[in-house]
């Protein structure tokens, strides 16, 4: 039975009227019939965090959100809390703003509500507080004064409200969102709506929505399985269900040192805005060409298991991407979750990307590469790029041309130059053809900086622009 829209606000209970949309944006709900218009509107894209919200978690935790990408309907049951939400005591300021004010870490105060956001979430959950804010462009402060004023935050210790249980069912018109709590449900679900969205975190779906203003009229949103948002760290590797936020993947990866480079490059997907949200399976499901979980996710001969209700199928990452934004999900079928392969001890894994901005920003060319050594020479190799075809991809060529060889400068310039010559990229507003094929070319040429002086040594990697790396 369909039930209303209800949720946590800034501490207080809200319940939505009957037929409230539940495929509006929830900063379109704030800025309109919520008449919460301290969280701004900028991109529309999750890029800028203008619109950034706070997810309070029932656990004490805080997730700094894009309010553009999240659906009204995925705010079922959940606590947020916006920028009105921070009251200090007695009447007087609350200590976040308060302290931005006082460092003169605003000016024109448009970007100011989502920053203060990120920085309240930040004084609770910790970490290195650039990253904290590479999802919230500021154009005209510079980011100084605002770290000189989050040096001093402290968490206010406030405990997290009370939230609801979602329905499994909001309905407003024709349109249908459906929040299954198991597997089996979500499965009947697909088969009896097999042209419904199904949606996860959002972060490249809901563009559809904040940016081409699309309503689909059918909805099934996967955030409310235990099964799907389960992650588990194995002496075999790591198993991610597929609604697990990109947070908690690489907060996996960082404590695990087989596992680091990895992290690396998961620090660099989106922002924390988006990680918050944004899951493997919705990177998996979109198959972008460009998607920066894929390549690393190829190299390290990733599976993925794909539920119907005929029973449970898994095939490599590589298989079940087939072409430009196109994979092998059937029509009945859901994404389930995501086996990554720990690398034998002493391998070599590098997960790379290149971008015209280190945070934030679209991949022009990633490479992964997973090389296993015997005495310094490659016993096996795997190689997977993307943003040079169609689809995330492998590169048997450059794989072929190290077999067998010493792992060094020379081999690494002959395995660059396959890889060179087996991709067939385009030119777009990110690169020319030319430039991501000698930029790939260059990524595998640079592995031989990290060669070890003995097998199980792995050097630094050198940033981009390090000495040694050859640019276009």
């Amino acid at each position: 039975m369909a039930a209303p829209i209800r949720f946590t606000l800034n501490g207080q209970d809200v319940t939505l009227p009957e037929g409230t949309s539940p495929t509006v944006t929830l900063l379109d709900w704030l800025r309109g019939p919520g008449a919460l218009r301290g969280t701004k509107e900028g991109c529309a894209e999750g890029d800028c965090g203008a619109c950034t919200v706070v997810l309070e978690n029932p656990e004490g935790t805080r997730t700094p959100i894009n309010a553009c990408l999240m659906l009204l309907g995925q705010a079922a049951g959940r606590a947020i809390r916006t920028v009105e939400g921070l009251r200090g005591e007695a009447g007087e300021p609350h200590p976040v703003p308060r302290a931005i004010a006082e460092h003169d870490g605003t000016q024109c105060g448009f970007c100011t509500p989502g920053i203060v956001m990120s920085a309240w979430a930040w004084a609770r959950e910790g970490g290195d507080p650039h990253e904290a804010l590479a999802g919230n462009l500021c154009r005209c402060t510079g980011y100084r004064p605002i770290l000189d004023a989050m040096a001093t935050l402290e968490d206010d210790s406030a405990p997290p409200p009370l939230a609801h249980d979602a329905p499994r069912l909001i309905a407003a018109g024709a349109q249908r969102f459906f929040l299954p709590e198991t597997v089996d449900e979500a499965v009947a679900l697909r088969a009896a709506h097999p042209a419904a969205w199904l949606l996860a975190g959002g972060t490249d779906l809901g563009l559809r929505v904040s940016e081409h203003r699309e309503r689909p009229e059918t909805v099934i949103c996967l955030l409310n399985i235990p099964r799907l948002r389960r992650l588990e760290v194995t002496a075999a590797g790591i198993v991610a269900g597929a609604a697990a936020p990109y947070a908690r993947l690489l907060d996996a990866c960082a404590a695990d040192a087989d596992f680091a480079p990895l992290a690396a490059l998961l620090r660099r997907l989106g922002s924390r805005q988006i990680r918050g949200l944004g899951t493997l399976g919705g990177n998996l499901g979109t198959a972008s060409p460009i998607g920066d979980a894929l390549p690393p996710l190829i190299a390290l001969g990733a599976t993925v298991a794909l539920v119907s209700s005929r029973g449970e199928r898994t095939m490599l990452v590589e298989d079940f991407i087939t072409g430009y934004r196109t994979h092998a999900l059937a029509a009945d079928e859901i994404i389930a979750r995501v086996a990554i392969p720990r690398p034998a001890p002493g391998a070599i894994l590098a997960c790379e990307k290149l971008s015209k901005r280190h945070d934030q920003d679209i991949a022009t060319v990633g490479l992964s590469v997973l090389l296993t050594l015997r005495d310094g020479v490659v016993e096996q190799a795997r190689i997977a790029h993307g943003g040079c075809g169609p689809r995330a991809a492998r590169a048997p060529a450059a794989e072929a041309a190290l077999l067998g060889a010493r792992f060094d400068a020379a081999a690494a310039d002959r395995a660059a130059r396959a890889l060179e010559a087996e991709i067939a990229p385009l030119s777009d507003l990110r690169g020319s053809a030319a430039y991501r094929r000698l930029a790939a070319g260059n990524l595998l040429r640079r592995m031989a900086l990290r060669r070890p002086e003995l097998p199980g040594e792995v050097a630094a990697v050198p940033a981009p622009h390090a000495p040694g790396f050859v640019a276009p």
